[in-house]
């Protein structure tokens, strides 16, 4: 093994960056494009659990080192494993995974700048912001080895319409940043060198806002969302009934009727 290969086999595969409130997670295992093994998945899910009790941090930007943004699950450790309990095990512990992402109150953004496939495309449908350099594509591409990206299905059909989900599932083929943008699995195709720029000014816009309102309104859209919809207002005029006793939306009311800016007391 070379001196250079020696170092990054001691990097942690997870790298965590704190800044003013908000935490940029990169995916580094670039020589596997940043597929999820067992110990990516573990270190994702302890990690977003790490996050959720930390009220410091406002917003999480997802992102990928080297060339490619998440290439989805490690196949070759896969197959080293040929029992279906395994698999069972594995596909569990990425739901839970998955199902953190959205269970935790602070924004997740995934900035994508490479390929997300499979798994990887079901990090950025999971994530509840995306912003993808116009260099990036997007596959749901289990088909192609004889394996329909189920789990990937799950967020892929909530995020787009279901008969372009079906057309990306049963035809493993890729769709552009731009084609990701019209269907709704991004936010924006950007330029590669404003990718930063503007995923950095999207997590500082929810910077800015109430920290109160915006874990009040993650945690409400998720819950609405399956709703009837007679449920989902009820739903959604109760939580707003308990957000306006909030000491954020009374400074907040308070500081548009004065015409000055709000100060956030996070309660």
């Amino acid at each position: 093994m070379t001196q250079a290969a020696e170092s990054l086999a001691r990097e942690p595969i997870l790298l965590r960056e704190d800044d003013n409130g908000i935490t940029t997670l990169t995916l580094n295992r670039p020589r596997q494009y940043n597929t999820l093994s067992e110990a990516m998945l573990t270190a994702l899910h302890d990690t977003l659990k790490d996050i959720e009790q930390d009220d410091s941090v406002r917003v999480v930007i997802l992102a990928g080192a080297g060339k490619a943004y998440c290439a989805g699950h490690d196949l070759k450790e896969m197959r080293a494993r040929p029992d279906q309990e395994y698999y069972r095990e594995l596909f569990r512990k990425c739901s839970e995974m998955m199902l953190t992402m959205n269970r935790i109150p602070q924004p997740i953004i995934a900035r994508v700048h490479g390929i997300a496939t499979a798994a990887g495309c079901q990090l950025v449908a999971t994530a509840d912001l995306a912003v993808a350099s116009t260099e990036a594509s997007f596959a749901t591409s289990g088909i192609n080895v004889g394996l329909f990206c189920a789990t990937p299905g799950v967020p892929l059909s909530r995020n787009i319409l279901r008969k372009h989900a079906m057309e990306m599932l049963l035809t493993g083929e890729f769709i552009s940043a731009e084609g990701a943008a019209r269907l709704g699995l991004v936010n924006r195709a950007v330029e590669p060198g404003l990718l930063d720029e503007q995923v950095m000014s999207l997590a500082r816009h929810i910077t800015d806002r109430s920290p109160v309102a915006v874990r009040t309104g993650k945690q409400m859209f998720y819950r609405q969302i399956d709703k009837e919809l007679e449920s989902a207002y009820d739903f959604a005029a109760e939580v707003m009934a308990c957000n306006m006793m909030a000491e954020d939306a009374a400074e907040g009311i308070d500081a548009f009727i004065e015409k000055r800016d709000p100060v956030w007391r996070g309660r």
